[in-house]
Protein backbone atom coordinates (compact mmCIF):
# COMPACT_ATOMS: atom_id res chain seq x y z
CA UNK A 1 0.00 0.00 0.00
CA UNK A 2 2.71 2.22 -0.84
CA UNK A 3 0.85 4.32 -3.68
CA UNK A 4 -2.54 6.22 -2.01
CA UNK A 5 -3.67 5.23 -5.70
CA UNK A 6 -3.76 1.41 -4.37
CA UNK A 7 -5.14 1.91 -1.00
CA UNK A 8 -8.34 -0.52 -0.41
CA UNK A 9 -10.52 0.52 2.26
CA UNK A 10 -12.10 -2.53 2.68
CA UNK A 11 -8.30 -4.40 3.15
CA UNK A 12 -8.05 -1.55 5.92
CA UNK A 13 -11.46 -2.69 7.51
CA UNK A 14 -9.81 -6.32 7.32
CA UNK A 15 -6.53 -5.36 9.60
CA UNK A 16 -8.63 -3.72 12.07
CA UNK A 17 -10.75 -6.58 12.89
CA UNK A 18 -8.06 -9.31 12.57
CA UNK A 19 -5.70 -7.15 15.17
CA UNK A 20 -9.32 -6.72 16.98
CA UNK A 21 -10.09 -10.17 17.34
CA UNK A 22 -6.58 -12.10 16.97
CA UNK A 23 -9.16 -14.53 14.86
CA UNK A 24 -9.69 -15.72 11.21
CA UNK A 25 -13.40 -16.76 11.80
CA UNK A 26 -14.28 -14.60 13.72
CA UNK A 27 -12.90 -11.35 12.02
CA UNK A 28 -14.91 -12.33 9.01
CA UNK A 29 -17.88 -12.75 11.43
CA UNK A 30 -17.93 -8.92 12.08
CA UNK A 31 -17.48 -8.05 8.35
CA UNK A 32 -20.15 -10.25 7.02
CA UNK A 33 -17.46 -12.30 4.99
CA UNK A 34 -17.08 -16.14 4.64
CA UNK A 35 -13.68 -17.28 5.97
CA UNK A 36 -11.80 -17.92 2.75
CA UNK A 37 -13.18 -14.70 1.92
CA UNK A 38 -11.41 -13.38 5.03
CA UNK A 39 -8.04 -15.32 4.49
CA UNK A 40 -7.98 -14.14 0.71
CA UNK A 41 -7.54 -10.76 2.23
CA UNK A 42 -5.06 -11.72 4.46
CA UNK A 43 -3.41 -13.04 1.58
CA UNK A 44 -3.38 -9.45 -0.03
CA UNK A 45 -2.77 -7.52 3.47
CA UNK A 46 0.39 -9.34 3.41
CA UNK A 47 1.11 -8.69 0.03
CA UNK A 48 0.94 -4.95 0.49
CA UNK A 49 2.76 -4.59 3.39
CA UNK A 50 5.69 -7.18 2.89
CA UNK A 51 5.22 -8.35 6.12
CA UNK A 52 3.49 -11.48 7.09
CA UNK A 53 1.09 -9.28 9.76
CA UNK A 54 0.04 -12.48 11.51
CA UNK A 55 1.07 -15.93 12.80
CA UNK A 56 -0.57 -18.63 13.41
CA UNK A 57 -1.22 -20.35 17.19
CA UNK A 58 -2.97 -22.91 18.73
CA UNK A 59 -5.23 -20.13 19.74
CA UNK A 60 -6.04 -18.54 16.74
CA UNK A 61 -3.38 -15.26 15.23
CA UNK A 62 -1.14 -13.29 16.88
CA UNK A 63 0.01 -10.04 15.27
CA UNK A 64 3.73 -9.21 14.35
CA UNK A 65 6.00 -6.10 15.28
CA UNK A 66 4.75 -4.61 12.12
CA UNK A 67 1.04 -5.45 12.23
CA UNK A 68 1.05 -3.86 16.03
CA UNK A 69 2.64 -0.35 14.60
CA UNK A 70 0.11 -0.59 11.94
CA UNK A 71 -2.92 -1.09 14.78
CA UNK A 72 -3.29 2.76 15.43
CA UNK A 73 -3.19 4.25 12.13
CA UNK A 74 -5.31 2.12 10.59
CA UNK A 75 -8.07 2.53 13.13
CA UNK A 76 -7.34 6.41 13.12
CA UNK A 77 -7.57 6.48 9.10
CA UNK A 78 -10.85 4.79 9.74
CA UNK A 79 -12.65 6.16 11.87
CA UNK A 80 -11.60 9.67 10.01
CA UNK A 81 -13.30 8.06 7.17
CA UNK A 82 -16.11 7.69 9.21
CA UNK A 83 -17.00 10.83 10.13
CA UNK A 84 -15.71 12.16 6.53
CA UNK A 85 -18.78 10.09 5.28
CA UNK A 86 -21.45 11.45 8.19
CA UNK A 87 -23.83 14.34 7.51
CA UNK A 88 -22.43 17.33 9.62
CA UNK A 89 -23.85 18.47 12.43
CA UNK A 90 -24.98 22.07 13.33
CA UNK A 91 -25.25 23.14 16.86
CA UNK A 92 -26.72 26.57 16.66
CA UNK A 93 -26.14 27.41 20.50
CA UNK A 94 -22.14 27.11 19.84
CA UNK A 95 -21.91 27.89 16.24
CA UNK A 96 -20.04 30.60 14.96
CA UNK A 97 -20.14 31.16 11.37
CA UNK A 98 -20.58 34.31 9.54
CA UNK A 99 -23.95 34.79 7.02
CA UNK A 100 -23.86 37.72 4.39
CA UNK A 101 -27.20 38.78 3.67
CA UNK A 102 -28.33 40.98 0.31
CA UNK A 103 -31.09 43.20 1.33
CA UNK A 104 -33.07 46.68 0.19
CA UNK A 105 -33.49 49.01 3.29
CA UNK A 106 -36.92 47.95 3.17
CA UNK A 107 -35.99 44.51 3.97
CA UNK A 108 -33.66 45.66 6.13
CA UNK A 109 -36.72 46.61 8.06
CA UNK A 110 -39.14 44.22 7.45
CA UNK A 111 -36.79 41.25 7.54
CA UNK A 112 -33.46 41.46 8.81
CA UNK A 113 -34.70 43.35 12.07
CA UNK A 114 -37.09 40.70 13.13
CA UNK A 115 -34.24 38.14 11.87
CA UNK A 116 -31.95 39.13 13.90
CA UNK A 117 -33.58 39.25 17.44
CA UNK A 118 -34.38 35.49 17.05
CA UNK A 119 -31.32 34.95 15.47
CA UNK A 120 -29.59 36.42 18.97
CA UNK A 121 -31.55 34.23 20.77
CA UNK A 122 -30.77 30.99 19.55
CA UNK A 123 -27.29 31.58 17.84
CA UNK A 124 -25.52 34.27 19.31
CA UNK A 125 -22.31 33.52 18.27
CA UNK A 126 -23.74 33.77 14.69
CA UNK A 127 -22.17 36.87 13.32
CA UNK A 128 -24.45 39.02 10.07
CA UNK A 129 -23.33 40.91 7.35
CA UNK A 130 -26.13 42.84 6.05
CA UNK A 131 -24.56 44.39 2.74
CA UNK A 132 -26.68 46.28 -0.07
CA UNK A 133 -28.41 44.32 -3.10
CA UNK A 134 -26.89 44.86 -6.13
CA UNK A 135 -28.88 43.07 -8.63
CA UNK A 136 -26.69 42.91 -11.22
CA UNK A 137 -24.03 41.30 -8.98
CA UNK A 138 -25.97 38.96 -7.02
CA UNK A 139 -25.73 35.72 -8.88
CA UNK A 140 -21.61 36.49 -9.13
CA UNK A 141 -21.35 37.10 -5.40
CA UNK A 142 -23.39 34.21 -4.51
CA UNK A 143 -20.96 31.66 -6.38
CA UNK A 144 -18.35 33.42 -5.06
CA UNK A 145 -19.23 33.11 -1.37
CA UNK A 146 -18.97 36.81 -0.79
CA UNK A 147 -23.04 36.46 -0.33
CA UNK A 148 -25.09 33.80 1.41
CA UNK A 149 -28.44 35.31 1.21
CA UNK A 150 -30.38 37.81 -1.23
CA UNK A 151 -33.59 39.41 0.18
CA UNK A 152 -34.78 40.03 -3.59
CA UNK A 153 -37.97 40.06 -6.05
CA UNK A 154 -38.85 36.83 -8.22
CA UNK A 155 -38.58 39.08 -11.31
CA UNK A 156 -34.93 39.81 -10.01
CA UNK A 157 -33.81 36.46 -9.22
CA UNK A 158 -31.26 34.47 -11.62
CA UNK A 159 -32.84 31.04 -12.75
CA UNK A 160 -29.74 29.58 -11.77
CA UNK A 161 -29.81 30.39 -8.28
CA UNK A 162 -32.47 28.31 -5.62
CA UNK A 163 -35.31 30.54 -4.19
CA UNK A 164 -38.14 30.85 -2.08
CA UNK A 165 -40.66 32.50 -1.38
CA UNK A 166 -41.15 34.39 1.77
CA UNK A 167 -44.44 36.70 1.55
CA UNK A 168 -46.52 39.21 -0.58
CA UNK A 169 -46.15 42.75 0.35
CA UNK A 170 -48.66 45.04 -0.62
CA UNK A 171 -48.46 49.37 -0.79
CA UNK A 172 -50.25 51.56 1.87
CA UNK A 173 -51.38 55.52 1.68
CA UNK A 174 -49.14 56.98 5.10
CA UNK A 175 -49.98 60.31 6.23
CA UNK A 176 -49.01 62.14 9.74
CA UNK A 177 -51.30 60.73 12.83
CA UNK A 178 -53.00 64.52 13.27
CA UNK A 179 -52.62 65.17 9.58
CA UNK A 180 -55.94 67.01 8.21
CA UNK A 181 -56.74 64.45 5.79
CA UNK A 182 -56.14 61.42 8.49
CA UNK A 183 -59.47 62.53 10.27
CA UNK A 184 -61.78 60.05 8.20
CA UNK A 185 -61.62 55.63 7.83
CA UNK A 186 -60.41 56.10 4.01
CA UNK A 187 -58.61 58.28 2.09
CA UNK A 188 -60.64 59.07 -1.25
CA UNK A 189 -59.44 59.83 -4.64
CA UNK A 190 -59.65 63.18 -4.76
CA UNK A 191 -57.85 63.53 -1.18
CA UNK A 192 -55.46 61.67 -2.40
CA UNK A 193 -54.50 63.66 -5.59
CA UNK A 194 -54.59 66.88 -3.86
CA UNK A 195 -51.85 65.91 -1.51
CA UNK A 196 -48.36 66.70 -2.06
CA UNK A 197 -46.81 63.59 -2.22
CA UNK A 198 -42.80 61.63 -1.18
CA UNK A 199 -41.80 58.84 -3.39
CA UNK A 200 -38.99 56.24 -3.06
CA UNK A 201 -36.71 56.48 -5.87
CA UNK A 202 -33.99 53.77 -5.90
CA UNK A 203 -32.54 54.83 -8.65
CA UNK A 204 -32.28 58.24 -7.64
CA UNK A 205 -34.37 61.63 -8.77
CA UNK A 206 -37.50 59.98 -9.92
CA UNK A 207 -40.83 61.15 -9.70
CA UNK A 208 -42.79 58.62 -10.82
CA UNK A 209 -43.67 54.98 -10.10
CA UNK A 210 -46.33 52.39 -9.52
CA UNK A 211 -48.71 54.88 -8.06
CA UNK A 212 -48.62 57.12 -11.70
CA UNK A 213 -49.08 53.95 -13.62
CA UNK A 214 -51.94 53.26 -12.13
CA UNK A 215 -53.31 56.66 -11.65
CA UNK A 216 -52.79 57.21 -15.40
CA UNK A 217 -55.16 54.26 -16.23
CA UNK A 218 -58.02 56.40 -14.50
CA UNK A 219 -57.34 59.90 -16.11
CA UNK A 220 -55.68 61.05 -12.97
CA UNK A 221 -52.27 62.58 -11.64
CA UNK A 222 -50.51 63.34 -8.51
CA UNK A 223 -48.15 65.57 -6.82
CA UNK A 224 -44.82 64.68 -6.31
CA UNK A 225 -42.50 66.97 -4.09
CA UNK A 226 -39.94 64.69 -3.18
CA UNK A 227 -38.12 61.80 -4.19
CA UNK A 228 -35.94 59.80 -1.97
CA UNK A 229 -34.05 56.86 -2.14
CA UNK A 230 -34.36 55.12 0.82
CA UNK A 231 -37.08 54.12 2.45
CA UNK A 232 -36.50 54.19 5.98
CA UNK A 233 -36.37 58.02 5.99
CA UNK A 234 -39.84 58.07 4.65
CA UNK A 235 -41.66 57.60 8.37
CA UNK A 236 -39.46 60.58 9.83
CA UNK A 237 -40.50 63.05 6.73
CA UNK A 238 -44.16 62.36 7.10
CA UNK A 239 -44.24 62.93 11.02
CA UNK A 240 -42.53 66.45 10.44
CA UNK A 241 -44.84 67.23 7.35
CA UNK A 242 -48.07 67.20 5.05
CA UNK A 243 -46.66 64.82 2.39
CA UNK A 244 -48.11 61.49 2.15
CA UNK A 245 -46.58 58.68 0.95
CA UNK A 246 -47.39 55.08 -0.80
CA UNK A 247 -45.21 52.65 1.35
CA UNK A 248 -45.28 48.77 1.80
CA UNK A 249 -47.13 47.84 4.95
CA UNK A 250 -44.56 46.03 6.51
CA UNK A 251 -42.00 48.96 6.24
CA UNK A 252 -44.96 51.45 8.74
CA UNK A 253 -46.61 48.63 10.70
CA UNK A 254 -46.43 49.21 14.79
CA UNK A 255 -44.61 52.58 13.63
CA UNK A 256 -46.17 56.04 16.29
CA UNK A 257 -47.37 59.05 15.05
CA UNK A 258 -48.43 57.80 11.67
CA UNK A 259 -51.95 57.03 10.26
CA UNK A 260 -52.63 54.05 7.68
CA UNK A 261 -54.97 53.98 4.81
CA UNK A 262 -55.77 51.67 1.88
CA UNK A 263 -55.21 53.22 -1.29
CA UNK A 264 -57.78 54.63 -3.19
CA UNK A 265 -56.68 53.18 -6.27
CA UNK A 266 -55.26 49.42 -7.19
CA UNK A 267 -51.92 49.66 -6.50
CA UNK A 268 -49.82 46.06 -7.77
CA UNK A 269 -48.00 45.22 -4.61
CA UNK A 270 -44.53 42.72 -4.63
CA UNK A 271 -43.28 39.27 -4.03
CA UNK A 272 -40.24 38.82 -1.66
CA UNK A 273 -38.23 35.50 -1.96
CA UNK A 274 -34.50 34.78 -0.25
CA UNK A 275 -32.49 33.43 -2.77
CA UNK A 276 -29.31 30.98 -2.26
CA UNK A 277 -27.10 29.20 -4.09
CA UNK A 278 -26.34 25.28 -4.63
CA UNK A 279 -23.19 25.57 -2.72
CA UNK A 280 -24.88 26.41 0.51
CA UNK A 281 -28.01 24.46 -0.19
CA UNK A 282 -27.35 21.37 1.73
CA UNK A 283 -24.70 22.89 4.47
CA UNK A 284 -26.72 21.91 7.59
CA UNK A 285 -26.07 24.97 9.61
CA UNK A 286 -27.00 27.21 6.51
CA UNK A 287 -30.13 24.97 6.39
CA UNK A 288 -31.04 26.28 10.07
CA UNK A 289 -30.62 29.36 9.22
CA UNK A 290 -33.04 29.82 6.45
CA UNK A 291 -35.76 27.80 8.23
CA UNK A 292 -35.24 30.31 10.87
CA UNK A 293 -35.88 33.33 8.19
CA UNK A 294 -38.69 31.53 7.05
CA UNK A 295 -40.18 30.96 10.79
CA UNK A 296 -39.63 34.53 11.33
CA UNK A 297 -40.94 36.42 8.78
CA UNK A 298 -41.99 34.04 6.14
CA UNK A 299 -46.10 33.39 5.49
CA UNK A 300 -47.63 29.95 4.78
Amino acid sequence: MRDIRTVDLNLLKALDALLDERNVTRAAARLALTQPAMSGMLTRLRESFDDPLFVRTQRGILPTQRALELAVPVKQVLSDIDALLQPPTFDPATASLTLSIAATDYALHAIAVPFLAALRQRAPNVRVALMPVESTQVQTELERGRLDLALITPESTPQDLRARRLFDERYVCVLRRDHPMATGHELTLDQFCALDHALVSYTGGDFSGVSDEALAKLGRTRRVTLSVKSFLIVPEILRASDLVAVVPSRLVADLEGLAIFDPPIEIPGFTKIVAWHERTHRDPGHRWLRDLLFEVCGET
